[in-house]
């Protein structure tokens, strides 16, 4: 709870400097984009997450929001498949990468770094190889599609301070939708508390009769879908994908979002509401630089930094437990002995 309170503070706080710096942060056009965004974004997120509370890590999520970007406008256009063979395509082939990933991962005994970054090569290559290096769109068809997945939904009275114009982006929804699901999954059910356990101590896990390789392989396959499923709202909304450069550098955002969320690194810990914040606090951030005129080759920097100071947060919070649970320890164990 206190790490949710502290991200949630710092989204706050993110979102008052830049209102009081620059009043068009709050305009109902700007904050509709930043929903919007913060939507894929933090279904991409979500994925990461599934893996990291195991301890592993997935540096493919990129290059899969690419591939199936690419993939949805090909076969629509150039394959001219139907919209729910598309679909059903891309979501089983971000399926098998996620098994695949799994299985080098748990039988192989490969190291997720290795494995997910020969996947972030691998399958930039197969976009840029199927779409032969040309930009894939869909032009001004399959508006019910687009309007479903990336529309909007007015709402009553647009927003508090009078703007009527405000809309929620639906891809913010379906966010949100996933979010919950998510949550319950997790939170709720055995296979989520042995993905937790897992995280905390595989060995433990393995010996309390949790098979470990199987939920290891789970983890994947959610990341890989998550991102498969990201990777469909990504391309409706810029509508013209280029195969070289639609989602690199994503799996940045998605392990920043987990991370700032409240995920260790370590595995074991994690929070969906937690990443859907952390999710938000970096597009926020993203859009605080653009709108007061930061230098856009400074966004990195920025982020990054940001990312860090939550990276050592965490770490010097957790040190900080550590040491009262083992001074208390020596309290109890003190007071016994004197008894």
């Amino acid at each position: 709870m206190k790490k949710l309170l502290g991200i949630f503070g710092l989204l706050v706080f993110l979102c008052a400097f830049t209102a009081i710096n620059e009043p068009n942060f709050l305009t109902a056009f700007n904050i509709e984009n930043n929903l919007k965004r913060i939507g894929p974004f933090g279904i991409i997120s979500i994925g990461a997450l599934f893996v990291i509370v195991t301890g592993g890590i997935d540096l493919s999520i990129g290059s899969v929001v690419g591939l199936v970007g690419v993939l949805v406008p090909w076969l629509l256009k150039e394959r001219g498949f139907s919209v729910p063979a598309t679909l059903a395509t891309v979501v089983i082939v971000s399926i098998g990468i996620g098994l695949l990933h799994g299985l080098l991962i748990t039988k192989l005994k490969l190291q997720p770094f290795v494995v997910t970054l020969c996947g972030l090569m691998v399958y930039r290559s197969q976009a840029r190889f199927i779409a032969n290096e040309t930009t894939q769109g869909f032009g001004n068809d399959y508006t019910g599609l687009k309007s479903v997945l990336v529309g909007r939904i007015p709402s009553e009275g647009g927003i508090p301070w009078g703007d009527s114009s405000f809309a929620i982006p639906t891809a913010f929804v379906i966010m949100a939708g996933l979010a919950v699901v998510a949550a319950i999954f997790l939170n709720k059910t055995i296979y989520g508390r042995y993905l937790l356990a897992l995280g905390r101590n595989e060995q433990a896990a393995r010996f309390s009769g949790i098979n470990t390789d199987r939920m290891v392989i789970v983890a994947y396959i959610l990341c890989s879908l998550f991102a498969g499923l990201g990777g469909i709202i990504f391309a409706l909304e810029v509508n013209s994908v280029q195969p070289s450069n639609q989602g690199a550098g994503y799996e940045m955002y998605a392990i920043a979002g987990a991370v700032l969320g409240g995920c260790s690194l370590r595995g074991g810990e994690g929070s969906i509401l937690g990443v859907v914040i952390g999710s938000a606090v970096v597009q926020v951030l993203y859009n605080a630089i653009v709108l007061l005129g930061i230098s856009s080759t400074l966004e990195g920097t920025i982020i990054g930094l940001v990312i860090l100071g939550g990276v050592i947060s965490d770490e010097l919070f957790k040190r900080l437990a550590a040491a009262r649970r083992a001074a208390r320890e020596a309290r109890l164990a003190t007071a016994g002995d004197d008894a």
